[in-house]
């Protein structure tokens, strides 16, 4: 069963895959709202630099936002993944410093190991909504994708590419089953090993590419030549081969003798920095 999806940068509609892996999805997944009865436990993350931090469906999310906001109807803002515990840290300050000084917001929501799966797409596009209409940020975001935000982010993506300005990725997994893999995703997606893989044509971004490429969005990748976590060639290489074959704007920084770690180029890199700017205030959203 395919997948059949309408989509605008306002909200979207699926069945199909979707709807059946929402079935069955674990309850970690899905809201965590607050019942009637139960009492509130305050949301506290810490954070690179001051920001607010708030639930949305029952998550834990952030914004940070710039203390000199560019004058523009919407504020351009850059979405980071994965927002799990300890992320964003510290080490990002440089790269978020630029940002902020550039009036450029960055904001996340901690899905879980979501793993790209469908719940995880759910609270996405919640969250995204949140940011538009109740924030004012601007409809056409960056993405920032670190590791495994690649799946969190491209999973979405590709389902709305009319919302986006930009991808960027810090070694980004782009295909699933380079990373977790079937056996540790399974979970995640509300299926068995054997289910997932027989639908990854539908699920795995790596996969579904085209309608990004169509809309042109550009993406533009740093990753090391080394990563044996992530590997390049399934990965950030094989996402370059199968973008520029759509015709898709596409850069891939290699590093050599670099695999995934904390080296500092990864989160120093003005390169990827520049991208995000530029893409984010050029953005027709904050014009």
């Amino acid at each position: 069963m395919k997948r059949i999806k309408k989509s605008t940068c306002s909200g979207s509609v699926a069945i199909g895959v979707l709807g059946f892996a929402l079935l069955f999805m674990p309850s970690f997944l899905l809201s965590q709202e607050t019942q009637p009865g139960q009492q509130a436990v305050p949301v506290t993350k810490t954070l690179p630099f001051p920001g607010d931090v708030f639930q949305v469906a029952g998550r834990t999310a952030f914004v940070i936002l710039p203390d000199k906001p560019m004058e523009r109807e919407t504020i351009p803002w850059v979405w980071y993944a994965p927002t799990l515990k300890g992320l964003p840290q510290d080490a990002e300050k440089w790269m978020f410093r630029q940002l902020l000084d550039e009036g450029i917001a960055i904001a996340g929501i901690d899905v879980g190991e979501s793993y790209g799966s469908p719940a995880g797409r759910q609270l996405f596009q919640t969250f995204y909504e949140a940011m538009v209409k109740e924030r004012g940020l601007s409809k056409t975001p960056c993405l920032l994708a670190r590791s495994r935000g690649g799946l969190m982010h491209y999973g979405w993506a590709v389902e709305h590419p009319e919302c986006l300005a930009g991808i960027a990725g810090i070694y980004p997994v782009c295909d699933l089953t380079s990373y977790p893999g079937i056996q540790r995703a399974c979970t995640a997606y509300g299926m068995s090993a054997e289910q997932l893989e027989s639908k990854l044509h539908e699920l795995n971004p790596i996969e579904l590419l085209e309608p990004l490429a169509k809309a042109q969005v550009p993406i533009f990748h740093i990753q090391g030549d080394s990563d044996k976590v992530v590997p390049l060639e399934q990965n950030s290489a094989e996402l370059a081969i199968r973008y520029r074959k759509w015709g898709g704007p596409v850069e891939i920084d290699v590093i050599k003798g670099q695999g995934h770690n904390m080296w500092r180029g990864w989160f120093e890199s003005q390169t990827l920095v520049d991208f995000l700017i530029s893409h984010c205030k050029n953005s027709p959203s904050t014009k």
